[in-house]
């Protein structure tokens, strides 16, 4: 390996502004969503105490954590998610915070995955949560954010799959498993991938006796929500939230540890990509870091893999490839002062404008707009100069226009 050759880490990545231009779309368009169903903006560090994210996702999740001691001798770890440093701000600041709390938060976060389609070291986490109630319309409106983000996103297929622990304790009670209940729940997390006989196997492994499975199975298939988890999905007609869009499955387990009633994830069949939304209510988290007893509910929305769908499958609306409306021609120290005054009065108006630093020949400041998707080039030469005007040329269709310097605002908007 050239150890000099510039190269990026696995699992990352860099975006070059036409994916960005993807990313933004769909980032600004869950912000519109949430601030529409009344949550507000957070955020949290990006490095926090080990002790605050270790312990609070299970054995295996916390085995994806990056910590590491830094300069002064502290334990400390990239952030795992954004539910348990948001549960951390409630643990500080509940005296600041009026509940119920509705928050959104938009940041990256870092995981030690194995890498695979869909699966990254760093991603851009989208989650929304709200603190303070116990109510069941809380978790609904939740999910109906999911439905609605879905829908402007002109996905077709989705469905959101709802549980609840409340739901896979009363199966394994009924069936008296009372040891290692997370390391059953993980195999049964898989049932949507590897099938019955992929999790007897597994579970086989774990020393579950055949009669104990197929008791397993059997109360999976007759099993239905609880009582919280049907109120939760009686609101979700009121809310518009379609029948298609989700369905209730006792195999949904969601493998983090601080869930206590319903979770859900969201689901599509094309492309393979795994789940694209996930979360639930997780009552006891505030309380386990030394806050005060703060029952919440929320989501994660999967900005990452939602673009690698949208993208696969063709869902975007025509996107311009810049924001940049108008590329100002620089024809030299001639005429520099009436261009860089042109370009000042467009901004002013609020006209995304670039100027074109250096003083090419027109064919490749042409070129440059016409790279960068930019529709007008606006050129002010010696001609233009003398007469107090300015060529506009339309880079779609090639024409090209002079009006006076007084009527370019008005033409451009």
């Amino acid at each position: 390996m050239n150890q000099n050759k510039p190269q990026t880490l696995k699992g990352f990545r860099d975006f070059l502004p036409e994916t960005m231009t993807i990313r933004n779309y769909v980032k600004n368009l869950f912000i519109d969503t949430f601030e529409t169903f009344g949550f507000e903006p957070l955020e949290t560090p990006t490095l926090e105490y080990s002790s605050t994210l270790m312990g609070k996702y299970g054995d295996e999740a916390d085995k994806l954590v990056y910590s590491f001691t830094d300069n002064g001798d502290r334990q400390v770890g990239l952030r795992y998610d954004l539910t348990v440093p948001t549960a951390k701000v409630l643990a500080i600041y509940n005296q600041q915070i009026s509940l119920p709390f509705k928050r959104y938060q938009i940041q990256p976060v870092w995981r030690a995955e194995n890498t695979q389609k869909g699966r990254y070291r760093e991603v851009l986490q989208c989650d929304i949560d709200t603190f303070g109630t116990s109510s069941p319309i809380a978790d609904a409106e939740i999910l109906a954010v999911i439905n609605t983000v879905l829908q402007k996103l002109n996905f077709k297929s989705f469905t959101i799959l709802i549980n609840s622990r409340t739901v896979l304790n009363n199966i394994l009670d009924s069936c008296n498993i009372t040891n290692n209940k997370n390391s059953i729940l993980q195999s049964l997390d898989k049932y949507g991938k590897i099938g019955e006989e992929g999790v007897t196997k597994e579970l086989i492994a774990k020393d579950l006796s055949k009669a104990t499975i197929t008791a397993l199975f059997k109360y999976i298939k007759v099993a239905q929500p609880d009582k919280y988890l049907q109120k939760v999905i009686n609101y979700l007609d009121v809310l518009n939230v379609p029948k298609t869009n989700y369905k209730f499955d006792p195999t949904t387990v969601r493998g983090l540890d601080y869930y206590t009633g319903p979770i859900f994830e969201t689901v599509v069949t094309e492309p393979k990509i795994g789940s694209i939304t996930g979360g639930g209510r997780y009552d006891n988290l505030i309380k386990s870091l030394g806050g005060p007893d703060i029952p919440a509910v929320g989501t994660t929305i999967g900005l990452d893999r939602i673009v690698d769908c949208i993208t696969e499958l063709n869902l975007l609306p025509a996107l311009p490839k810049t924001k940049t409306k108008v590329l100002v021609a620089n024809f030299g120290d001639d005429t520099l002062s009436q261009s860089l005054a042109l370009i000042t009065s467009l901004r002013d108006n609020n006209i995304a404008s670039s100027f074109y630093p250096d003083a090419d020949k027109l064919g490749k400041q042409f070129k440059y707009a016409d790279a960068l998707g930019i529709p007008f080039v606006a050129m002010i030469g010696t001609d233009e100069s003398k007469n107090n005007q300015v060529t506009i040329k339309n880079m779609v269709t090639g024409q090209q226009l002079t009006i006076n310097q007084s009527e370019v605002l008005k033409f451009l908007l």
